[in-house]
């Protein structure tokens, strides 16, 4: 076997099995030949979201007209959230049970989640109740820490 493909197979059977401490090079008669990055684990990367679950309220006895208005206004609000990057998910659920939609939100403080729903015209209404929880996921993704790229 020639110098070359030895010294190859040897580079390759070293990085394979060897672990290496964060930034750690790899050299071959005083050449680096590769700088090792440390894997970054998804579980380094967990913070906290707040979960909210929506819920019938006790005040759904609107007329129609204003119904539509009130949900007109939790759209409008739900879409200002998500551009100011503070909601990350929002969704109904589809099956016309006492839990009507979730939201998670990316804020600070319990008490920051619960001003932005007071800005909810059908939370303000009494059309939605909601419970707060603290959540918690990898911060990548949809999750990541930033305001969202404009949908067209």
């Amino acid at each position: 076997m020639n110098q070359y493909f030895k010294y190859v197979w040897t580079v390759i059977i070293s990085v394979s099995f060897t672990s290496f401490p964060s930034g750690a090079q790899i050299t071959h008669h005083s050449k680096v030949v590769k700088t090792v990055k440390p894997a970054k684990r998804m579980e380094d990367n967990i913070r906290q979201f707040w979960f909210v679950m929506l819920t019938k309220g006790p005040n759904r006895s609107q007329d129609s007209l204003t119904a539509s208005k009130i949900q007109e206004g939790h759209m409008t609000n739900i879409k200002r959230l998500y551009k100011e990057g503070k909601l990350k998910v929002a969704g109904p659920f589809g099956d016309n049970g006492n839990w009507i939609g979730i939201f998670i939100f990316d804020c600070d403080t319990k008490e920051e989640v619960e001003r932005l729903l007071s800005t909810d015209p059908a939370v303000a209404a009494g059309r939605l109740l909601y419970e707060i929880h603290p959540w918690y996921t990898s911060s990548s993704g949809s999750f990541a820490s930033s305001k969202p790229k404009p949908i067209n």
